[in-house]
């Protein structure tokens, strides 16, 4: 499949857009995919689509969502409509993935400014996403797997852990894109299957505990979460049920002892 290449574009900074170029790059990544014959594929910023004819060239459907309008024209030009290839231009935060009604795994070179927020975006509807093939940053890479005490360590380590299985499966260097971020990438697989040991009580409370507790990371956590709106003496009697330290602080506190604090706040509450 023969990607257009003589467009006239600039790329735009405040869309994060830095191109992948490098095929051999592209193929790891869809491979890692481990894409089957008919398998629903959401890709998120396509681009120029380096990976969406990789995509096709498997036999993924393939639902893309692009924000640049110049892109998606030039995508509507290289991909015909009789592929199964349907392309959506919109902000890839504010699509509605919980109206997919079937299994689908997102592969995608990921905007830099956009993949925090996506992240969270995504998981708040997991029925019918399980896997993730995507390439972001190396220090978001890395706090994705962070352990407990490291300086990465956060809540999108904690959310996402509760949630999923995460490796970082390679790295990618600036000279891969077009144009070079200042940064290195990494290609992370991520399978969303909940953990046996993670029995939470209400997930989106489990969430609002552990961001308010990373909110200000140098406040104690008894001060972080009265702050969010939790009562104090609630908040207080929670902590001592369970032997946390009033004046802990959040990067302390392991994936298991946040599920047994909201499940605590939840039974009290």
């Amino acid at each position: 499949m023969t990607l257009s290449h003589a467009f006239p574009f600039r790329p735009r900074k405040s869309w994060g857009q830095h191109f992948l170029i490098d095929h051999n790059i592209a193929r790891k990544i869809v491979d890692l995919a481990n894409i089957a014959s008919g398998q629903n594929i959401v890709e998120i910023g396509p681009g120029k689509g380096i990976l969406t004819g990789l995509l096709l060239e498997r036999g993924a459907r393939v639902l893309a969502i692009e924000i640049d309008p110049q892109l998606v024209d030039l995508l509507h030009k290289t991909f015909p409509p009789s592929l199964p290839f349907e392309l959506i231009c919109m902000d890839a935060c504010r699509y509605p993935y919980e109206n997919i009604r079937h299994p689908y795994k997102v592969v995608a070179n990921l905007p830099y400014n956009i993949s925090t927020p996506l992240f969270f975006r995504l998981i708040e509807e997991t029925s019918y996403l399980t896997e993730m093939i995507l390439m972001v940053q190396k220090e978001v890479a890395d706090r994705l797997i962070a352990r407990v005490g490291t300086k990465q360590y956060g809540a999108l380590s904690v959310i996402f852990q509760s949630l999923a299985d995460i490796k970082v499966a390679f790295p990618v260097p600036p000279q891969c894109f077009r144009p070079r971020p200042k940064v290195s990438s990494s290609v992370i697989k991520v399978i969303l299957s909940k953990k046996d040991s993670v029995v939470l009580k209400d997930n989106k409370l489990f969430g609002k505990v552990v961001r308010a507790s990373f909110s200000h990371r140098r406040k104690f956590l008894i001060n972080a979460l009265t702050d969010a709106g939790f009562a104090r003496d609630m908040v207080s009697k929670t902590l001592h049920q369970i032997g946390i330290d009033p004046h802990a602080r959040a990067e302390m506190l392991s994936l298991h002892t946040f599920t047994n604090l909201a499940n605590e706040l939840y039974g009290i509450r």
